[in-house]
């Protein structure tokens, strides 16, 4: 315990392992993604370590299923991952874990309401990669909304907890959410074509095989992305104003990505994974903050609606 001016503060160890476990979570997210991470760093305060805290848990369940340690078989993963899954629903009801990163997750879900509703159509679709390679449209609609869109919705929850209503503001921007999280996944299904059809032997895109690169295919995988991007755009003008830039500029990333996916051939594709440039990126991220950063005017505040700027 610590004493300040005489008096013992007994909450002081708590703060400081909420505190290291909230680092934790932010370094995970320095070291595994350079555009969701610049994003990140556009939101503030609060919404910022809530969803640090989110992409944490998640990346972290992902390296359990793509990244096996030596001698792991895909048994060995499954069992890891249903600890990791319990340990979560554990921390989320007692409210502590010995584990960092899902104590920074479940501090967040407890506050901001992320319930089994959304993590465990998650952790089934982390599941499913350990058992399936290849998807019918039924089985991939089924596993791009546990692995990507169920993620979008959780960090709403974050961005809307602070509003006066946020289960109607929840219901209302849910459905965008959900199209931007499908979005972020197909696109990340074509710039990985590669690695996940040669090094993991998965086959996410229906009809586009290795051996047979269909490019008519390919052309309609993206006009389904960019169906995606479109819908979501109209909900970023709805979202609260402490979370539209970060939205905004994941978006316009992404939308970057497909352009620059749009312009690569299918086999190009398998060979060399599609990047947006640094530099680039640190445009699109100014862009996006003088379209969504000026001060809220009396239409926005009284109707979110009424923004009808594009993204």
């Amino acid at each position: 315990m610590i004493r300040t001016r005489g008096r013992v503060d007994a909450l002081a160890p708590y703060r400081r392992y909420d505190a290291a476990a909230d680092a934790s979570a932010a370094l995970v997210i320095r070291h595994y993604s350079s555009s969701f991470g610049l994003a990140t760093r556009l939101l503030r305060g609060q919404i910022c370590t809530d969803v640090c805290n989110i992409y944490a848990l998640v990346r972290v369940a992902d390296e359990v299923v793509d990244a096996p340690r030596p001698g792991q078989d895909s048994a060995d993963r499954l069992v890891e991952l249903d600890k990791f899954e319990q340990e979560t629903y554990s921390a989320i009801e007692t409210g502590s874990s010995a584990n960092l990163v899902v104590h920074a997750f479940a501090r967040t879900a407890r506050r901001v309401g992320i319930d089994d509703s959304l993590i465990a159509p998650f952790f089934d679709s982390m599941r499913t990669d350990l058992e399936r390679t290849k998807h019918d449209f039924g089985s991939l609609a089924t596993y791009i909304y546990g692995s990507a869109e169920v993620v979008g919705l959780m960090c709403l929850r974050a961005f809307v907890a602070g509003e006066s209503n946020p289960s109607a503001r929840y219901e209302e921007l849910a459905p965008g959410a959900r199209r931007l999280g499908a979005a972020f996944q197909k696109i990340n299904f074509l710039r990985d074509f590669g690695d996940d059809s040669d090094g993991l032997g998965r086959q996410y895109l229906i009809g586009l095989r290795p051996d047979d690169l269909d490019e008519d295919i390919w052309s309609r995988w993206l006009d389904d992305i960019e169906m995606d991007l479109t819908a979501s755009a109209e909900a970023i003008t709805r979202l609260p104003r402490g979370s539209r830039v970060a939205v905004c500029t994941a978006h316009d990333l992404f939308s970057e990505l497909t352009r620059r996916l749009r312009a690569t051939s299918a086999a190009q594709a398998r060979r060399e994974r599609v990047r947006v440039p640094t530099p680039e990126k640190v445009r699109i991220a100014a862009a996006a903050a003088l379209r969504r950063g000026r001060p809220q005017d009396p239409a926005d505040t009284e109707d979110p609606k009424r923004e009808n700027h594009q993204s």
